[in-house]
């Protein structure tokens, strides 16, 4: 069965480096055989959070977060690309993904995380694993730290480098990891129901 993974990308800034990293994660989970989907939070453009896909009635939700809502049910696997921003989250991915809950249960997530120095993002993809782990998703152990961003990715999101190559390394690991996981929480909503 091909995994269905959506890859989260939230970066509104017009010169923006990580979706590089999106599109790496991209091209590189469709070469192992996933169905890849990049959603971009710039290109989706969910309003500041005023209320959660669930607080509409049922239809009324604006359009782009009905489409959204139905792609996150209908994914096996998320990953999270996330830039640092004063030690913390970018506030564009935090908001789109703020505005799910239930929608997100019972599935593996994981944590790419970039920035332009030697840090990598760390510290906001250490913030994301509590974040993901209370919106129900079971976070992988494994993750991604790319920096800098613009030294080991090139405009395409092909690898270069020395960084590159140790992205390239590290990615193995990293998809095992995700697809292990994606297998065994599919595997187990087939043979009991989640419990809420």
């Amino acid at each position: 069965m091909t995994d269905k993974v959506l890859v989260f990308y939230g970066s509104y800034r017009s010169d923006r480096m990580g979706v590089r990293l999106a599109d790496y994660l991209v091209a590189r989970l469709r070469a192992r055989g996933a169905d890849a989907e990049l959603m971009d939070a710039k290109a989706i453009d969910l309003p500041m959070l005023d209320r959660m896909y669930k607080e509409y009635p049922k239809g009324s939700a604006p359009p782009r977060m009905e489409a959204l809502a139905q792609r996150i049910r209908g994914a096996d696997a998320f990953v999270f690309v996330t830039g640092e921003y004063n030690w913390g989250p970018q506030p564009g991915l935090k908001n789109l993904t703020d505005h799910f809950l239930e929608e997100w249960f019972w599935r593996p997530a994981a944590i790419a995380s970039y920035s332009a120095g030697r840090f990598s993002g760390v510290r906001s993809g250490t913030v994301w694993h509590s974040i993901l782990s209370e919106m129900g998703m079971v976070v992988i152990s494994s993750t991604l730290a790319v920096g800098p961003i613009s030294q080991t990715l090139d405009g395409s999101g092909n690898p270069t480098g020395s960084g590159g190559e140790a992205l390239e390394r590290s990615f193995g690991r990293f998809a095992d990891d995700l697809a292990w996981w994606t297998e065994a929480a599919r595997a187990q909503r087939e043979r009991k129901a989640p419990p809420y």
